[in-house]
């Protein structure tokens, strides 16, 4: 877990890889025996997803390859489980507008909505934010690495993305809602939004898609959105060692494709 945690990786992460070894040990007990082992691999697979037992086995080869366990380098992990992408338009979010807005709760809902539709910010980045991350007077977003004090992105390097005016508004009437209500904490507590989203036709991660996809249909570059969505820029080459951008270039660029977007959720508040 020491060496884990040289890597920069956040308390939370280290938290979840501690839990799949304390399992893992319970079940075997005191000793690493290869058989009892698989008998657990096998329940793994039975009782949970592709992806998370995947996610789990990663770790535990890791933890066994540490301890030189000579037939660890034998566990082979599936193949990803295949995904059906889905189109997300502008009708889509609308209706999930719709769907919540007599949701005691709508206003900071209508804020996550239109923040993640327009910003392209993952879900987990969406649920770390506080008030000092997001500069209304710029339209902007900071997402923050900074594993110490648990944020983290998945390239493992800070940026910023921005939001679109409409957003700006939702934004502006649900902190002024948050900051008159003690009873929150949390600007955008993942439970509560898992919870909020769990039976509705989208999830929180989906608003990233609608991005991606919204920013394609406006005609914005791809690079760009590359560098606004936090992806890895490893095998680009013009990205980078040539297509630098500062933080001004990106504003530009964002506000002649996004910046005026709408969803017209007015209609349906």
């Amino acid at each position: 877990m020491s060496f884990l945690e040289l890597k920069g990786v956040t308390k939370g992460h280290l938290k979840e890889v501690e839990r799949y070894i304390e399992n893992y040990k319970k079940y075997i007990l005191s000793v690493i025996d290869k058989q009892k082992s698989i008998e657990y691999f096998k329940e793994l697979q039975r009782n949970n997803s592709i992806a998370y037992y995947k996610r789990q086995m990663f770790q535990l080869r890791r933890f066994l390859k540490f301890l030189q366990i000579n037939w660890a380098d034998e566990i082979i992990l599936p193949a990803d489980p295949h995904y059906e992408s889905i189109r997300l338009t502008t009708e889509k979010i609308k209706e999930i507008l719709k769907y919540f807005r007599n949701d005691e709760s709508f206003v900071r809902l209508k804020a996550v909505i239109l923040l993640g539709c327009t910003s392209g910010i993952r879900a987990e980045e969406l649920y770390k934010l506080s008030q000092e991350d997001i500069v209304l007077e710029e339209n902007k977003v900071i997402i923050r690495h900074d594993p110490q004090n648990n944020y983290s992105t998945k390239n493992k390097k800070s940026r910023v993305s921005f939001f679109s005016s409409e957003a700006k508004q939702a934004i502006i009437e649900y902190l002024d809602y948050f900051n008159n209500n003690k009873n929150l904490t949390t600007l955008f507590a993942q439970k509560t939004l898992s919870r909020k989203f769990h039976k509705s036709p989208i999830r929180v991660k989906h608003l990233r898609k609608y991005f991606s996809q919204e920013w394609d249909r406006r005609g914005g570059p791809t690079s760009i959105k590359k560098i606004l969505m936090g992806h890895s820029l490893k095998g680009d080459v013009d990205l980078m060692h040539y297509n630098y951008q500062s933080e001004e270039d990106l504003k530009q660029i964002y506000d002649r494709v996004m910046l005026n977007s709408t969803i017209n959720c007015r209609k349906h508040i």
